[in-house]
C-alpha cells in the first residue's frame, strides 16, 4: 500500500497455501488488494494438501482457488507450478505489470506436496506413499533437466555432478548446525539466546524481558 501511495518501483509478493485460502486473512487481503490496486503478487500454493486435508476441503474441487480473485475484481490465473520456465515468464510478467502501477494480480501454482507437511506428519496416514508419481505434471527438476539435455543447454554427467557438490554442501552445512546441539544431544541453549541476532538494536521491551531473565 506504502508503494501504491507513493508511486514507487517496489512490490510486495506474499505467499499461502491451498488450506489456508479457507482463512479470513486471505480474504482480508483480497479486499484490501481490490480497493487500494497496491504492487503486489498474491501467490497460492496448490499443493494438493494442506497438512493431512485435502484441496477439495478448502473448495478446490468446486471452483480453482484462483477464481476468488476473479471475484474480488483481481487478475488471476493458474500456472503450471512444476514446469520452471512457466514459473520464471509467469513471475516476470507479474512483478513487471505491478512495477508499471496496473495493480495486483493473482496466481495459483498448481504443485504437489511429495513429501511430509512438517516434522509432526506423517502423510502415509492420509495418502498412499507412492501417491506423488502419479502427479500429471511430474518432477519439475527432471522435467528441467530434461529440457535442457534435449536443447544441448545441458548433459548426465554435468547433472550428477553437480547434483553431487549440493549434496556435499548440504551434509556440510549439516554437520556444522549439529556443532550448536540436535534432540538427541540433548543440548539446550540458554533461554536469553532467544534475543541474540533478531534487531541490530535491541527495543527497550525486550531488553526488559532479557533482564527479567536474569540474562
Amino acid at each position: 500500500m506504502a508503494s501504491a501511495i507513493k508511486g514507487d518501483t517496489r512490490i510486495a509478493s506474499a505467499w499461502i497455501g491451498d488450506g489456508s485460502t479457507a482463512e479470513p486473512d486471505f480474504h482480508n487481503a483480497l479486499t484490501f488488494a481490490a480497493v487500494y490496486r497496491p504492487p503486489v503478487i498474491l501467490n497460492i500454493v496448490n499443493n494438493q494438501w494442506a497438512i493431512s486435508t485435502f484441496q477439495g476441503i478448502a473448495g478446490g474441487d468446486a471452483a480453482t482457488f484462483a477464481t476468488r480473485g476473479l471475484g474480488n475484481g483481481i487478475l488471476s490465473l493458474r500456472a503450471d507450478g512444476n514446469d520452471f520456465l512457466a514459473v520464471l515468464a509467469v513471475s516476470r510478467w507479474a512483478a513487471e505489470r505491478a512495477r508499471r502501477g496496473f495493480g495486483p494480480a493473482l496466481i495459483e501454482w498448481i504443485t504437489y506436496r511429495a513429501g511430509a507437511h512438517s516434522t509432526a506428519d506423517d502423510p502415509s496416514k492420509y495418502r498412499p506413499a507412492d501417491d506423488w508419481a502419479r502427479f500429471p505434471l511430474g518432477d519439475p527438476v527432471a522435467r528441467l533437466q530434461k529440457h535442457l539435455t534435449r536443447i544441448g543447454a545441458w548433459s548426465d554427467e554435468e547433472h550428477a555432478r553437480v547434483q553431487k557438490e549440493v549434496q556435499d554442501e548440504v551434509v556440510a552445512a549439516q554437520k556444522v548446525a549439529e556443532t550448536y546441539g540436535t534432540l538427541v544431544s540433548g543440548h539446550v541453549h540458554d533461554a536469553s539466546t532467544m534475543f541474540d541476532d533478531v534487531y541490530k538494536d535491541m527495543p527497550a521491551h525486550l531488553r526488559r524481558q532479557r533482564e527479567q531473565l536474569g540474562a
